[in-house]
């Protein structure tokens, strides 16, 4: 079995590049006021969009698959978190958003269910954490 590879580099204060085993490089950084300089994403908002790319692929590919044909699609995720030190998500909602022509809604649904109770392996993860939880919308294209 593959083990996942990550390397990280300080390069200054709390900013850091990540190498992972893809050979792609990710920046993250804190705040100036906590030493960073604010020239990457934080590695909370780093989990957020690893969740939405997740579940986003999954649900995209369960749609193609179903030949779901859409003009976009969004993936809004807001996150509570804990007021004490460790700062950690308490909460995470994620709202998708499709938007398209004749999109069945139990389509959607299906796809959104596949991914979050099968497929997505951040979800898995995350949900052992905190609470999860999910709505979507459909709005017709012009």
């Amino acid at each position: 079995m593959k083990k996942a590879f990550a390397t990280q580099i300080a390069k200054n204060g709390v900013t850091f590049a990540g190498r992972t085993d893809s050979n792609h490089w990710v920046v993250m950084d804190g705040p100036e006021k906590f030493g960073g300089s604010d020239a990457g994403v934080r590695p909370k908002e780093l989990m957020l969009m690893s969740l939405a790319g997740c579940t986003g692929s999954d649900v995209a590919s369960v749609l193609t698959k179903k030949r779901v044909n859409l003009d976009g699609f969004d993936i809004h995720i807001e996150a509570d978190e804990s007021e004490e030190h460790p700062i950690v998500f308490t909460k995470i909602h994620i709202e998708y958003v499709f938007f398209g022509k004749d999109i069945a809604e139990k389509d959607v649904e299906r796809a959104i269910e596949l991914s979050q109770t099968k497929y997505c392996g951040v979800t898995a993860m995350l949900e052992k954490a905190c609470e999860i939880t999910h709505s979507y919308r459909v709005e017709e294209s012009r």
